[in-house]
């Protein structure tokens, strides 16, 4: 019971395939405190590169609007016109840092967890609408680290926005006293350097933010044993199962080989391990292996071979030298072509002459194996 117990706790890091699967149905890592911080820097830049134009282009949007004659005014053809010319003088004034800031917005997400196209994010769920289970959420592990990132923001902001205040109290004093141009800009200037001072704080909470997101999304993410043993058997299939059928493959295979065992025109022997049975037709480019077994494989290939008055025949390095070179059904390989050929001819020989078939021979002295072909018990 204790195993049973450990095995459902979810200490196992998530699997790849948890994480696509995860990611599909929209659930990835998101952090909103990079998002706001990202907006409001691109903010920032946005002011600073079009803020003076686009004031100066607002004052004379306004001053043009300001100094339309009476019969204009009279006019609905006019009045139309106008608000027209309104629409499109704002849309310019306006568009390009609103192009900045959508563009902004849409790159954001490929900062953590990237673009997510799911259709599962917009199905209902029944158990979000549970009150029980919101309030574990609020009152949770998650609820509680939202509120500390909560806590922390409106601390650096606050105390970052009295520091920065009265280090230029004097300059918002000395606002009343200067010329109407001069404060305007005196004014952009303070708050614009407030804005800085503000995005740098939300960046340093993003900074600490987006850990937290990946190290939350990892748990939630966890499974336990059981789980990634299951998840394996529907990847890759059960593997007693496989290993059945690996099992039966092979059994299949191995009677293959046996029927063709007859047909051979030679087995070269190892007498204490390996049988290797030969086919060589007239014509083909180099013989073939047909059979081949070690142990009680390599006994069952000799008794078929007798049985079928094959020739028997003894050779030690050539027999292991095939086995361990060459497959069913493949020709021998050409290093080994002089060898074979010479224990062929000789075996030819004796079926043209006057000796017994089915008769164990000894191979000649002189059969010719490289040396990278010997493979030594």
């Amino acid at each position: 019971m204790a195993e049973q117990g450990q095995g459902q706790e979810r200490t196992e890091d998530p699997t790849d395939k948890r994480r696509s699967d995860a990611r599909k149905k929209g659930d990835v890592a998101r952090s909103k405190e990079i998002n706001t911080a990202a907006i409001m820097f691109a903010a920032t830049v946005g002011l600073l590169f079009f803020g003076a134009g686009g004031v100066k282009a607002y004052k004379e949007l306004t001053i043009g609007q300001l100094s339309q004659g009476r019969d204009r005014l009279l006019s609905d053809v006019e009045i139309l016109n106008g608000f027209a010319e309104v629409f499109i003088g704002a849309f310019y004034i306006i568009g390009p840092f609103l192009g900045l800031m959508f563009l902004v917005s849409l790159c954001t997400p490929m900062v953590m967890g990237g673009w997510v196209w799911s259709l599962s994010s917009l199905k209902i769920d029944v158990k979000k609408l549970d009150p029980f289970t919101g309030l574990k959420r609020v009152f949770g592990i998650q609820g509680l680290i939202e509120l500390l990132k909560a806590l922390l923001k409106v601390f650096l902001l606050g105390l970052v926005s009295i520091l920065l205040f009265k280090s230029q109290l004097v300059d918002y004093l000395n606002l009343g006293r200067a010329g109407t141009t001069l404060a305007v800009n005196e004014t952009f200037y303070l708050l614009f350097t407030m804005l800085v001072a503000m995005v740098l704080v939300l960046m340093v909470v993003a900074a600490i933010d987006g850990p937290i997101q990946l190290i939350q999304h990892k748990n939630k993410l966890k499974m336990t044993v059981q789980e990634i043993k299951e998840e394996s058997k529907e990847s890759n299939g059960n593997p007693e199962l496989k290993q059945k059928v690996r099992s039966l493959q092979q059994s299949i295979a191995s009677r293959r080989m046996l029927l063709d065992v007859p047909k051979a025109n030679v087995i070269i022997v190892n007498p204490t391990h390996y049988s290797v049975a030969l086919e060589y037709t007239e014509g083909s480019d180099a013989p073939k292996v047909v059979a081949k077994g070690v142990d009680h494989m390599a006994m069952r290939i000799r008794e078929i071979g007798a049985a079928a008055n094959v020739e028997i025949f003894s050779a030690p390095p050539l027999a292991r030298a095939i086995y361990n070179h060459t497959k069913v059904g493949e020709n021998v390989p050409s290093e080994l072509y002089v060898a074979v050929a010479q224990i062929l001819a000789y075996v030819f020989q004796l079926e043209n002459g006057t000796l017994a078939s089915n008769r164990r021979l000894q191979a000649p002295d002189d059969l010719f194996i490289p040396e990278s072909m010997r493979d030594d018990e």
